[in-house]
């Protein structure tokens, strides 16, 4: 028989509150605490909290606290990684974010969904869908990724966005629902912002 950890992982419906989850979740809320708490000088501890919680980590990152997730095991980051305050991830499900990622402020990443007909609800099922963000990807703040969603190589997502769709590489999207409102390309490059160009 599956455990629901078993279940989580391979994408099944299955019951969060069993003893294996419930530790897991708790261990991880031990360590997001540390790493909430430690002082701005003490950058070293809180690197080390991050790399011990999560599942795979590279040289470069830098996580502003606070910080949340569920497992932790779960979410992989690239090299050169930033985000802002408040991030959370649901990581129920795999979270693999590539290289040179920037991540805003109060941004959500929620693998966890639950079922639409209340009484499967009431019997505390849940799912979750795993969410790909590639490489030199920049999310605004306050930006919601939903369950199973991928996002393409150096997008960018505009503040304040729902992502319920997946996104491809090199365009700029935006709104609730998010949706692409035009792509990257080269004529881009020498303008920081609305027209502002590069000295």
């Amino acid at each position: 028989m599956e455990s629901e950890k078993t279940k989580m992982l391979t994408g099944k419906p299955y019951k969060a509150f069993g003893e294996e989850l419930l530790n897991e979740r708790q261990a991880a809320k031990e360590l997001v605490f540390d790493f909430n708490h430690y002082r701005p000088s003490e950058l070293t501890k809180r690197n080390y909290v991050i790399k011990k919680l999560l599942g795979k980590t590279h040289e470069n990152f830098f996580i502003e606290p606070p910080f949340r997730c569920d497992y932790g095991y779960n979410i992989e980051i690239g090299d050169h990684f930033y985000s802002n305050y408040n991030l959370i991830i649901l990581d129920c499900a795999k979270v693999t974010i590539g290289h040179h990622v920037l991540i805003g402020p109060n941004v959500a990443l929620y693998t966890a969904g639950h079922p639409l007909h209340h009484e499967k609800r009431n019997e505390e099922y849940e799912y979750a869908l795993p969410i790909t963000i590639g490489n030199n990807v920049w999310i605004g703040g306050n930006t919601v990724i939903n369950p199973g969603i991928s996002i393409g190589d150096n997008t960018v997502v505009g503040s304040g966005s729902v992502v319920t769709k997946d996104l491809p590489a090199n365009v700029i999207a935006v709104g609730n629902p998010c949706k692409v409102l035009r792509a990257i390309t080269d004529a881009d490059k020498p303008y920081c912002y609305k027209g502002q160009k590069f000295e």
